[in-house]
């Protein structure tokens, strides 16, 4: 079977690269933790949007940066696992996708507006340590979500969901 393959750019600042195009259509799909010697560090713009074959995406532990409709349409991707250096996701990173449940990592302290837009089948998010703010809209459409565990420090937005989850704190 052949081998997924990834488009990179450097980011000059850090010298990592970032994974700017995905050509393939592999159920399940691994993204190289680096790049010339450089770790990948970031996953640019609609990197798999449209991609509805994608059951799984293995994202390396390197990566800090998810930008913005990178999962966008993946129909079929129902879990992921985000690495633990995870630091931000850009808006609609995850809209349209048919993830069910998300871990945040302690890494991540706010969720923006639109990120999990219109997820049809989130149904459980939890949040680490370090998240400080939900904004406005960030899990819009999601109308399935039933549960949503945070720290008791996380500041919410009143309008942040379209549904009511339960609220658990840890």
């Amino acid at each position: 079977m052949e081998q997924p393959e990834f488009w990179f750019k450097q980011i000059e600042e850090n010298e990592t690269f970032c994974a700017i195009r995905y050509i393939g259509n592999h159920e399940d799909v691994v993204i190289p933790a680096m790049h010339w010697g450089h770790p990948v560090s970031a996953l640019f713009d609609d990197l798999f949007k449209g991609h509805s074959e994608i059951r799984s995406v293995a994202i390396p532990d390197t990566v800090t940066q998810i930008g913005g409709f990178v999962f966008d349409g993946c129909s079929a991707l129902h879990h992921i696992v985000l690495p633990t250096a995870l630091q931000d996701m850009w808006q609609y990173a995850f809209v349209r996708s048919s993830i069910e449940e998300v871990v945040i990592p302690d890494g991540v302290s706010h969720i923006i507006p639109f990120t999990f837009k219109d997820c049809k089948r989130l149904r459980r998010v939890v949040c680490g340590t370090g998240m400080q703010k939900i904004y406005p809209n960030a899990f819009a459409g999601c109308d399935a979500l039933e549960e949503f565990i945070h720290p008791a420090h996380t500041e919410i937005a009143p309008d942040a969901f379209s549904s009511q989850p339960t609220f658990h704190i840890i």
